[in-house]
């Protein structure tokens, strides 16, 4: 009980509320949009790509941009502006859908919107929480909020695949625009107080280099983000692309990707209650073979396995994931001094989605070229050989979990 007493926290659970509405309604967005952009006449592997890419650029291109804005405006007025921005684009592509006037380059121009809005949202979201809630409650924190959001998006993706079917892609991303607004008008509420360290006030370079040095200066940070630049290439590749593509053909469709996407956020409810209670001393080392478990997934996908065998790979690949990024999240949320730290997750968030556009435009070539099972299995020993690499860093294994001025341990239940 003593993990949900930040619930009576008004400014932990506006938080918490704003960011499970949104990834409610968003949930749908993935599902809709590769089915939606399938659907159009002549669409293939790339045409889905191109669209995906087209929201990827703007978010790794605005990255740094976004953390420094973030390190100097309040931040919960910044995600309030970014959310009613993706709001505003997932708008018009439902509307599309729904008038059936939906056309690749359109599609195009509302995902460079979307990835905008997320180059600004995400450092300001990273940064936000050590504002929130105390240092000793950090890792409590993360846990909680990715808990709402995997159980909203388990709701989201299992109602996504049926929706579709039933009505359209249309109102699937229709339902994903109101979700974006509700969260701008819960944000815009969080009150934040106004005693936060000066951020940076110099021009936009000196404050990259700033933050350069902050991120460059921790070894354990950087081959992490390296590591993870490799991982979501491959993931970009199989989950957006490869994936969809593989169950329309093969596997039965939307409602059968939708049951593989469930099954992943399955796992990752169960990998937040973990991340809740575990305790390591040594984080990273136990945060770093937690990937393994994604690369579980893309081989089942690519050796042909059962759909019910694939949906048991995404419940162990969201449950190792989720315990990978809440550990990561905490270790770098208390080892980045907090004026600094939107700069420093935007470095983190660059790297870690440098390669993902890559990830997209590999993934019509390599399907075209081998075939989309061969491609998922390559994909898998990617992710499976950068991890390898990366736990071969000794600071990735030695860094502690420190008491005083360093990782703070949280109190026990009860306590």
């Amino acid at each position: 009980m003593h993990d949900l007493s930040l619930f009576g926290d008004r400014r932990f659970l506006i938080l918490f509320i704003a960011r499970t509405c949104s990834v409610m309604g968003s949930a749908f967005g993935p599902v809709a949009l590769a089915f939606g952009v399938l659907d159009l006449p002549g669409a293939t592997a790339s045409t889905l790509a191109v669209v995906l890419t087209a929201q990827a650029v703007p978010e790794i291109a605005l990255m740094l941009f976004g953390g420094v804005i973030a390190d100097r405006l309040p931040r919960h007025l910044l995600m309030t502006g970014a959310e009613l921005v993706s709001a505003l684009a997932f708008g018009v592509m439902a509307v599309l859908f729904l008038t059936g006037t939906a056309s690749t380059a359109a599609l195009v121009v509302c995902a460079v919107f979307v990835g905008v809005s997320f180059a600004l949202f995400y450092p300001a979201l990273v940064g936000i929480v050590p504002e929130v809630v105390p240092p000793d409650r950090l890792q409590t924190a993360n846990a909680l909020l990715r808990l709402g959001m995997n159980g909203a998006r388990l709701l989201g993706v299992a109602a996504a695949g049926a929706m579709i079917a039933l009505v359209g892609s249309g109102w699937a991303l229709a339902v994903n625009a109101a979700a974006f607004v509700l969260s701008a008008v819960l944000l815009v509420t969080l009150r934040l107080p106004r005693d936060r360290d000066a951020g940076p006030s110099g021009s936009m370079l000196v404050d990259l280099r700033q933050g350069w040095r902050e991120f460059s200066s921790r070894r354990w940070l950087w081959a992490g983000v390296l590591h993870f630049s490799l991982v979501f290439a491959a993931m970009q590749a199989a989950f957006a692309v490869l994936g969809p593509v593989v169950a329309k053909a093969d596997l039965g469709g939307a409602p059968a990707w939708s049951a593989v996407l469930t099954g992943q956020t399955v796992g990752t409810l169960l990998g937040a209650v973990v991340a809740i209670r575990i305790r390591p001393r040594r984080p990273l080392l136990v945060a770093v073979p937690m990937i393994f478990g994604v690369a579980l997934p893309m081989f089942l996908l690519g050796f042909g396995a059962p759909l019910i065998a694939v949906v048991l790979g995404g419940f162990v690949m969201g449950i190792a994931f989720n315990v990978f990024g809440v550990l990561f999240e905490t270790t770098m949320q208390r080892e980045v001094p907090a004026d600094a730290l939107s700069r420093v997750s935007a470095y983190d968030a660059l790297g870690s989605f440098l390669f993902g556009p890559l990830g997209l435009i590999a993934a019509g070539p390599l399907a075209a070229r081998f075939g989309e099972r061969p491609a998922l299995l390559l994909c898998g020993c990617l992710v499976s050989a950068a991890t390898l690499l990366t736990l071969l860093v000794p600071d990735v294994r030695r860094i502690r979990a420190r008491t005083g001025g360093g990782l703070l341990p949280e109190p026990a239940p009860g306590g």
